[in-house]
Formats: C-alpha cells, structure tokens, sequence
C-alpha cells in the first residue's frame, strides 16, 4: 500500500500550487506542502472559501459585505454566501467570443459522433429556453430528465437552471419502479426524454416506457421528446405510444420552432436555492431526494476540477457516466472551467475492449474518469494501450464507485501509461463531490487514494468518536461544514430525516458511511461501507480488504461478501464469480481461504463460499452487498428496484434457502 508509483514532475506549475502561494502570502501561513494548504483550508474556512470564490472568477451580484457573509456553523446547508446572488447555467456558459467556435460538447455513440461550439451550445440553450419561459416554466419549477449522455441531456438542464428552474435526471435503463421511486417523489412539471438510446450496439425504445410512468406523475404538464432514433431511421417518428392523458407530448424541434436564439436571459437567485435533486442509491429503502444548492454546487465543482484535477480552459474533460449517476453533474460542470466535456453513451466494451480508450485517444482528452471496475476487466482481459494508442495528451486518470486496488494501479501504470496521474477519488451523491481524491502536487502511491478534499475536515473516528492513530480502521467524518453539503432532502421541511441521516452517529459531525484508514503519507484507503462492515467475533472488517486477496486469484473473476447472522454471532460468507473453466471445488476453496488468511487474518476467513454468475450491482455500476445481506439474513432484498441487474438475485435466494437447512 505504500510503494511510490508516480511523482509529479511539475507540481509548482499546477493551479493547486499557485492558488496556495497566492493565499500564503495574502493570509501569512507558512506553506510549504499541501497539508499546509489543506490545515489553512479547514482551520480558516470562510477565508479560505472567500479567497476561493474570487479566484474561480464566478459570475454573480456580489453583496458589499461579502467577507462577512458565510455563516460558519455545524448544520444543513445554508451556511455560506446567503446574500450572494448567481445562475448556474451563466457560469457555465461563460466563453469568450475568440473561443465561441471552438468545441464545448465531444458526443459519441454506437451511430453518432458530433462536436458542439460554444456557440452552437448557447444557441440551443436559447431557443429551449424561450420556449420554456413562454410555457410557463420558471425558478423554482422541477425539470426531470429521462435521457441518455447525450448533448440533449445538457441543453435541457442549462435551459432549466438559466431560468432558476431545478433539475433532476435518471438514465433511460432504469424500469418502472425505480423510475416512480426517484420521479414520483420529486413531481417534475416537464419531463425531458429520448425516444430511445444505444446499448452494446443494439437501439433500445424509450417511448412506451415514457408513456407508462408519465401517466402515472399528474404533476407533468409537458413532455419534450429528443428524437435520437427517429432521426436515424430506427424510430417512428410519431408520437409515443401509449395513452398520455396528463401531459402534452411535442418533438424537441416542433417545441422551440417558433423561437431564434437571443442573447440569454439569466435568472440570479440566492447561493442557496435548489439547483439539482440528486438520488440516493435506494438499496435499503426508496430513495432519498436530496438537494443541492446552486452556489455550493458551483463552487465546489470548480475547486475538484480547477485545483484537484488542474483542468484550464481548453482541457478535454472525459468521465464515462449516465444521467443516473453523480458523475454527469460533476462531468458536465467542468463547462465552468472552460473545458471541453466529452460525452459517451454505448457499452464502453462495444464493439471491442479498447472502443473508450479509441474516443479518449481521438480527442486528445486531459483527464479521464472511469470506474474502478472498468480498469479490474481491462486488467482481467489483458489489455495493453501503451502500443496501440497514442495517449500523450492524458495526464489524469481518475476513478470511483468502488475501491481501486493496488494491483489496478499497477496495471494502469504497466498497461495504459507510465507517467499519469492516478487518482482514486471518493465522496458521492450526498455531497456532489468528493471527501478524498486527487492532489497533483503529492506523489501517487498503489492502493492510496492521494489525500483529504481542500476545505473538508476528515477525521477517521472509531465507534467511541475518537480519533483513530494512522493506519487505524475507521468511520469516515467530516467535521466541520462545507458549501456543498445539501440544502435538505425534498419534502422534509423541518430537517429531521436530513439531520437522522447525516448527524446522529457523531454528534454535530459528518458521518459518511465510508470505513477508512489514513495511512502515513496522509493519503487515505477505504475499505468499504460501513453499513456493510463485517463484525465476526465483534471484530470490524471491511470487505474491500477481502476482495483485494481473492480478487487476486487466477481463478476468480470478482466476490461479494456479507454477514450472515448464526449462533449469537456472525459469520462470512463468500460468493465468487469464477473465471472460464474455473470450478470451485474443495481444493480451490481451501486455496482461497488460506490466501484470506495469510494475507488478512483469520476472522477474516469465510464460513462459507459459494458460486455464483454475477455481482449485483446499482444502475451506476457500485456492488451492493446489502440486498444479499438482507437475503442472507432475511430471505428478500429491501428494494430490487434501485439494481441493474435484479434478476440474479434469485441465485443468492437458492443459497439462502440452503442455508436453512444447514
């Protein structure tokens, strides 16, 4: 976990490094590294965040008081910048006329590939705009998009949020369920969509399923239909098909038709106010709504891209991402950078294993984001890019959504490149952002995530709430408040689900939900939720560090590990998807658990360990151990809506079946 991998060689030319000059000098601090930077960041919050926000050049009605106006308490959001006023989508849309042809949107699919100005961007958020304002949308209104990654997806959201409205999107393969759990909650007025999208080469037809929950949310007024198929041929271009008794159903084109772009027209409201309702995964229950305010979103959007992942203006920013998931919201903020957003929407193995790697190359994309289960089946296909692709220009790599282990740093640095910047980075929905990710100026280390969020003050805590000595397994806490915490969840009024959720484990702090270490180079690993910790024999184990042994094994492809309660304690069980021609029989088991128990300890050994086809997984890609947990433990999962893959749970209830015979 400690091996140095990669050293920057240019550290004082990042914009991390000059910002911390500029603020050292201002402030008199002593800065000689970034926890020097870092310890400024969270001791001196509202300076810190003062200076930041006149460095990231945002665009807004600055009240006179503007050093004095954060309020720096423990609480909800709502504590920073009340009287400053500011849009979203201006800041994004904010480009000079000498780069007002250059390319703003890189799309690619499985038939599609476009390249979208600035000024052709701004043009269509114009003419969408307009016709919206004239249907009587406005600030505070709910949009909701059922989209693809496609340009379309972000036209609609900057129109919306131009005019104050607020934003909420899933990806067009969710089902019905999961589409009312997260729609339903939230009663969008106009609802976005796609009449269909591209999966591992194949079409797939959005219509019918739009016709059956659009009828079912009275609060729709308008759908607006991005014809992606018809427009192909692949599609009638008629209209959906179904009854659609609540709503009027109208083409994207046939809606703004009447309409020419105009200069636009942008509507300031409070740093605070709603700007998007973001979802949680609902594993354990119907989603939460949580929302996330227009400045505290901004402002941090641009310090994770500006100073931890050193984006300028110019930078092709990638991120392989649905409408589902976080990473659209950060993906698409990097416009606020001036960067280039690249788009992709297929299968990123279709129609061969390197098709990501040939759109990352093609574009001469800076930065790249993908899941850390996308390098593990690279890693596991053998595939090698340093040959084949020419991949100069790719200076970070970026990766989340579950654990990157020391072996996918190795392969990244032996496969994809020598010398990147590799940065395991972590935080979630709840925050928009990150708690731990990269830090360009620090060297990268195998397994380490590189270091704690610049104003975010992380602590790792065990259950008593004290802090735990280096290296030491804890709760992951943040203790001080921050402008992208949410503002509240929909439809709680009086906070209290909000404060149950986030303030009651550790009083008046942060509590994430992550189990994590920091290690002695203040870089950070995570071993896990916490929620889905290990407990044998009262011992916490995070199933991260099994996964990072048996994960090694030729044999095995990927595990899952949950708790399973048995005679007044709880014992591990094990499921393993084996590789072709791999079969799990008494010696391979026995080959597994000695790897567990030579390279973790033997609490950490499996009671059992079973074999299985697939993971279960949430539609943005993160394992979910808790639905086999309560299979395990309960004979059902919680909510099989909230998974991409539900269907093979009934695996996991044979072997619960088992167990009770056992």
């Amino acid at each position: 976990m400690n091996q140095l991998l990669f050293t920057p060689k240019n550290p004082e030319q990042t914009q991390l490094h000059q910002f911390g000059m500029k603020l050292a000098e201002k402030h008199d601090f002593a800065y000689q590294d970034y926890q020097d930077l870092h310890d400024f960041s969270v001791q001196e919050s509202a300076k810190f965040w003062h200076e930041f926000l006149l460095y990231a050049d945002i665009i807004a009605d600055f009240p006179e008081n503007l050093a004095d106006n954060i309020i720096d308490s423990h609480g909800r959001g709502g504590h920073f910048f009340n009287d400053l006023r500011l849009n979203f989508a201006e800041n994004l849309l904010n480009f000079s006329e000498a780069d007002a042809d250059k390319p703003a949107i890189i799309f690619k699919s499985n038939m599609i590939e476009q390249i979208i100005s600035w000024q052709e961007l701004t043009d269509k958020v114009s003419r969408l705009q307009q016709a919206l304002r004239a249907s009587g949308f406005g600030a505070g209104d709910v949009a909701a998009g059922f989209v693809p990654n496609a340009p379309f997806a972000v036209i609609a959201m900057l129109a919306v949020t131009s005019l104050g409205g607020v934003w909420t999107s899933c990806s067009p393969d969710f089902g019905h369920e999961g589409v009312m759990d997260r729609f339903g909650q939230t009663k969008p007025k106009i609802l976005f969509g796609s009449d269909g999208y591209f999966y591992n080469g194949k079409s797939h037809d959005s219509r019918a399923k739009i016709a059956e929950f659009s009828a079912q949310i009275p609060s729709i007024t308008q759908i607006i239909i991005e014809p992606l198929l018809a427009d192909l041929g692949l599609a009638d271009a008629g209209e959906i098909s179904g009854e659609i008794s609540n709503a009027n159903m109208i083409n994207h084109q046939d809606f703004v038709a009447d309409y020419s772009p105009q200069k636009l027209q942008f509507t300031r409201q409070k740093f605070n106010a709603p700007l998007f309702i973001m979802y949680s995964s609902g594993t354990t229950g119907a989603p939460k709504c949580i929302m996330h305010g227009v400045g505290g979103t901004l402002l941090n959007l641009i310090k994770e891209h500006r100073l931890h992942c050193d984006i300028r203006a110019g930078d092709k920013l990638f991120f392989y991402t649905t409408c589902g998931w976080m990473m659209w919201n950060w993906l698409v903020g990097g416009l606020a950078s001036g960067a280039t957003i690249m788009l992709y929407d297929e299968s990123p193995f279709y129609p061969e294993d390197k098709s990501l790697l040939d759109f990352v190359a093609k574009y001469r994309a800076r930065v790249m984001g993908v899941s850390a289960k996308y390098i593990d089946v690279l890693a596991d296909r053998k595939v090698d890019m340093r040959e084949s692709h020419d991949l100069s220009a790719l200076d970070f790599i970026l990766t989340t959504g579950s654990v990157l282990t020391p072996e996918a740093f190795h392969y990244i640095y032996q496969a994809i490149k020598p010398d990147i910047y590799v940065a395991s980075i972590s935080g979630g929905t709840d925050i928009l952002g990150c708690f731990v990710l990269g830090v360009p100026t620090k060297p990268v280390y195998a397994g380490q995530i590189s270091g704690a969020a610049l104003g975010a003050q992380i602590q790792v805590l065990n259950e008593a709430g004290e802090e735990c000595n280096s290296e030491e397994k804890g709760e992951l806490v943040c203790a001080n408040i921050f402008p992208n915490m949410p503002i509240g969840f929909f439809a709680d009024d009086d906070g209290q689900k909000y404060h149950k959720t986030y303030f009651t484990t550790f009083a008046g702090k942060w509590h994430h939900g992550d189990f994590i270490a920091r290690t002695k180079q203040d870089g950070y690993i995570i071993y896990g939720r916490s929620d889905t910790v290990l407990n044998p024999g009262g011992v916490r184990i995070g199933t991260a560090e099994i996964y990072r042994v048996v994960e090694t094994l030729p044999e095995i492809s990927e595990a899952l590990a949950v708790g399973q309660n048995f005679d007044n304690d709880v014992r591990v069980i094990l499921f393993v998807v084996l590789k072709p021609d791999a079969q799990l029989d008494d010696d391979l088991r026995a080959v597994i658990k000695a790897a567990i128990k030579t390279r973790c300890t033997p609490r950490h050994v499996p009671a059992k360990i079973i074999a299985v086809s697939d993971i279960p997984r949430t539609r943005s890609g993160k394992i979910t151990e808790a639905a086999v947990r309560d299979i395990i433990n309960n004979g059902a999962p919680n909510n099989m809506s909230a998974l991409a893959n539900p269907q093979i749970l009934a695996e996991y209830q044979q072997a619960y079946q088992r167990f009770l015979k056992e």
